[in-house]
């Protein structure tokens, strides 16, 4: 059986850019490049005329806001993933980043091989972000750590093992029905684990256990 294609849009406004990567992915037999667009204004109409499997989305262009066109993306159009691609890698960015739906964070200083894998990862269903990215949320959790030093430990101490195990996939963006059949529990069961975890930690939604998941560094065990 042959392996799956990986459909790839490159939406940046720098065209060598995105002659580097469809060059590099040439030489990937499961990566094929489906095109680049300049401007995220243009991101749902190139979706609905080539289907792509993962984009490739710079944050720091003319025009549109990409978080904006990415947020309305997600909600058309579920199953694609989407990884942001920037030279900029900021807090802010990151955490509006998952709360938009991206599935990835990418530094345009990685190694090709880098973002291919990341590409890769993201097609199966996992998170991926840089080690630059990754050092960023271990550095915001040590200094939150520093300002509380004389108070309780990490909130992940309130969590059983379990707990801990179910938190780790929904970081790493797996749903409950992969959890269940992962864990070879019922989706049902997830859901309890799951609203447990939440109270404990007092998040009210995914979005917010995802990014406590990865400032904790559970995204990567």
């Amino acid at each position: 059986m042959s392996e799956k294609t990986i459909r790839v849009l490159c939406v940046d406004d720098h065209a060598f850019l995105a002659d580097g990567l469809r060059a590099r992915f040439e030489q990937e037999s499961d990566l094929e490049f489906a095109g680049w667009i300049e401007s995220a204004a243009g991101l749902a109409q190139a979706v609905e005329r080539t289907p792509v499997d993962v984009v490739l989305l710079d944050i720091e262009m003319p025009g549109a806001d990409s978080f904006e066109i990415l947020q309305d993306l997600m909600r058309i159009h579920p199953e694609i993933r989407v990884i942001i691609f920037s030279a900029y890698v900021r807090d802010h960015y990151i955490d509006e980043a998952v709360k938009c739906g991206a599935w990835g964070y990418l530094s345009k200083g990685d190694q090709p091989e880098a973002v291919i894998k990341a590409i890769r990862t993201v097609a199966g269903g996992e998170f991926a972000f840089s080690d630059e990215v990754l050092a960023r949320t271990q550095k915001k959790k040590a200094q939150s750590r520093d300002q509380v030093a004389a108070g309780p430990t990490s909130k992940l101490d309130l969590l059983t093992p379990r707990e801990r195990q179910i938190l780790r996939l929904i970081g790493r963006g797996m749903s409950r029905t992969e959890i269940a059949e992962a864990l070879h529990r019922s989706p049902k069961t997830i859901d309890v684990h799951r609203a447990a975890i939440m109270e404990k930690l007092q998040i009210n939604d995914r979005v917010e256990l995802v990014r406590f998941a990865l400032r904790e560094g559970l995204a990567e065990l």
